[in-house]
Formats: structure tokens, C-alpha cells, sequence
């Protein structure tokens, strides 16, 4: 197993997050690996900051919380990359901070880097409803709309195109051959939530390091909240568009080719099956197969309009990314 410590980024940015936040850093603070430190980012909140600081200062644990400001543009790619900048440690871990992480977490990660080609690992990240169960008509093959694992992804531990931004980790090396997240990809504190930041980093680490292998681990999981407004079919719609919106962008840094090449089988494979599947449900009489068979079509509709309408505006406005060298934190910007 590897041995050198992890540095684990949480970006926050609203204070009614503020539990949450507080779960997702006692979940990594009990660790069965224990990480070098965590680091809280703070989105261009300062009540957020300083509340986080007070509550870190004087903390007494094995594990350092830092406190940091966010030191580029609003939003969470300039967010992960200011904790990257930050980060002490080989690995740099990411965790959502709406998220609890298992105790075992760090290592099923630490393991996958036993093999030096190994540049990122990810996880398997459950939807916790605050329902208390998954919406009959929502379909497992669009978990990623809450940010979760979904139906069509492989079992195990396997070799990926990307990992899940929200429950990932990298080489730090991995960042200085490639650079870091993207600015104007992403949610940047917009209302629309956009995404796909860390698929166009990992493309474009595999461009760099062409022997790189990124895998994901399903052992290392984390439980993600989904809210009650999220486990709507409006939500459903919206986050569907916008993935459509953000596969344009990435299509546009990238290429189609490489953007765009997990989606064609997911389409053209997962998503067929799971029309079919919800129709027998229905045709058995089980409750919501019509639904999640309604929901998939609607979804893939909803995606192939956001695309659309992305390509057209980036061809429009000649959109350029930032993915430069990781810009160095001021010490100002610190909050112990």
C-alpha cells in the first residue's frame, strides 16, 4: 500500500451547508488511513471563512484542518485548484461537501497507486435521499444527475476515461503534467449546475501522460446527499440540459472524439436497456416503470437540446478554457 500521506480538498461555499460540511470533515478526521490534512476551500463566502476558521482554530486533532479562501475566479474547478496549490501531500483527495465518507475511503485509494502508472482513483458514490428512498420514476442510469454512481458504469476495479470530481483522488504529479481544472467548465455559482470539469481534466491528463492509467475503485465510497428539490422531475430536466451544456465545452477543449467517446456507448447501450427494463416493470404492473422509462427518454432528450445549444454558443463566442500551472496560495488567504 502506499505509504506518503493524502491531502483531502473539501470546497464549501453557502453556510446552510453547514452540518453537512461539518459531517464530511469528521468523516475524513475517522479514516481508517488517516489523511496528512483537509482542506476547506471557501467559495467567495467570507462569513463562511471566517465561521470555518473559528471552528478549525483551535481544534485538537492528529489531522490539521486548514481553512482556506478560494485564490482564483468564483467557482468550483478555481475552488479544487486552490486546494491543489495548497495540498502537502502526493495524493490529493476530493470529497463533496454534501458528502460522508467511509471509513475505508483513503484505503481502497491508497492501494490503487501501488502501481506506479496509476495517475487517479475514484469511488462509488450512494445517493442518500433525504426522502428517505429513491423516487419511484427517477432511473439508476441517471444517477449522475445527483452527482452519484450510476446504472452502466463497471463494477469493481476498473480502468476509466475519467473519474467522479466528488469522490476522487490524484497523483499531485498528475497535476504538474497536466495542469488543473478548467475554469469556465463547471459550476461557477451560477443558478444552472453545470459539470463535467473533471472529464476534460482527465482527458487531457491522458494526452500528457499517455501510459497514465486512471481507475475506479467501488470499494471506496462515499454517501452523497440529494436534497428534497433535487428529487424532482424539474431538477431531472435541468441537470439533464445542463450536462448537455457542459458536454459541448468539454467537446469543444478536448475534441468530440475523445469528449464524447463514454457517452455514444452509454447511449447507444445502457440507456436502450434501461427504456426496456422499465417497460416490462410496467407491463409486470411494478410501480414507476413507465416512469423511469418516460424519465430516460425525457433525460436523453433534455442532454442531446443542451448540447445543441452549447456547440452553437462556443462556436459563437470562440469559448477558451484556463487549465493553466496551478497558481501558488497567498499566505493571506490562509486561516488555521
Amino acid at each position: 500500500m502506499s505509504e506518503c500521506g493524502f491531502s483531502v480538498v473539501i470546497c464549501v461555499y453557502t453556510e446552510d451547508r453547514w452540518e453537512d460540511i461539518l459531517a464530511a470533515v469528521d468523516s475524513v478526521r475517522h479514516q481508517s488511513l488517516p489523511p496528512l490534512e483537509t482542506l476547506l476551500v471557501v467559495d467567495h463566502n467570507p462569513a463562511l471563512l471566517e465561521r470555518l476558521g473559528k471552528e478549525y482554530k483551535e481544534a485538537k486533532e492528529e489531522t490539521e484542518v486548514r481553512v482556506l479562501a478560494n485564490a482564483g475566479p468564483r467557482g468550483l474547478s478555481a475552488g479544487r485548484n486552490t486546494g491543489i496549490a495548497a495540498a502537502r501531500g502526493k495524493f490529493v483527495a476530493f470529497l463533496d461537501d454534501d458528502a460522508v465518507a467511509e471509513r475505508d475511503w483513503l484505503r481502497y485509494f491508497a492501494e490503487g497507486y501501488d502501481d506506479v502508472r496509476v495517475m487517479a482513483v475514484g469511488g462509488r458514490t450512494m445517493p442518500a435521499w433525504e426522502s428517505g428512498r429513491r423516487p419511484v420514476w427517477f432511473p439508476e442510469e441517471f444517477d449522475w444527475v445527483v452527482g452519484c454512481t450510476y446504472r452502466g458504469l463497471p463494477g469493481g476495479k476498473v480502468r476509466v476515461r475519467n473519474v467522479l470530481g466528488g469522490n476522487a483522488s490524484f497523483r499531485r504529479s498528475a497535476f504538474d503534467a497536466s495542469g488543473g481544472f478548467a475554469t469556465g467548465i463547471g459550476r461557477d455559482g451560477d443558478k444552472r449546475p453545470l459539470g463535467c470539469e473533471e472529464t476534460e481534466l482527465c482527458i487531457r491528463l491522458a494526452t500528457a501522460l499517455p501510459e497514465a492509467v486512471l481507475l475506479i475503485d467501488d470499494r471506496a465510497v462515499i454517501h452523497h446527499k440529494v436534497p428534497a428539490a433535487r428529487e424532482r422531475f424539474g431538477y431531472f430536466r435541468t441537470r439533464a440540459y445542463a450536462e448537455g451544456l457542459s458536454k459541448a465545452l468539454v467537446a469543444r477543449s478536448v475534441g468530440a472524439g475523445k469528449g464524447l467517446e463514454s457517452e455514444r456507448r452509454y447511449t447507444t447501450r445502457v440507456l436502450p436497456a434501461g427504456v426496456a427494463r422499465g417497460l416490462r416493470d410496467a407491463a409486470r404492473g411494478r410501480r414507476g416503470g413507465a416512469g423511469r422509462a418516460g424519465a430516460i427518454v425525457a433525460g436523453v432528450a433534455a442532454a442531446a437540446g443542451g448540447y445543441v445549444v452549447g456547440s452553437v454558443r462556443a462556436r459563437g463566442n470562440g469559448a477558451t478554457f484556463s487549465s493553466g500551472p496551478i497558481a501558488p496560495v497567498e499566505e493571506g488567504d490562509r486561516s488555521k
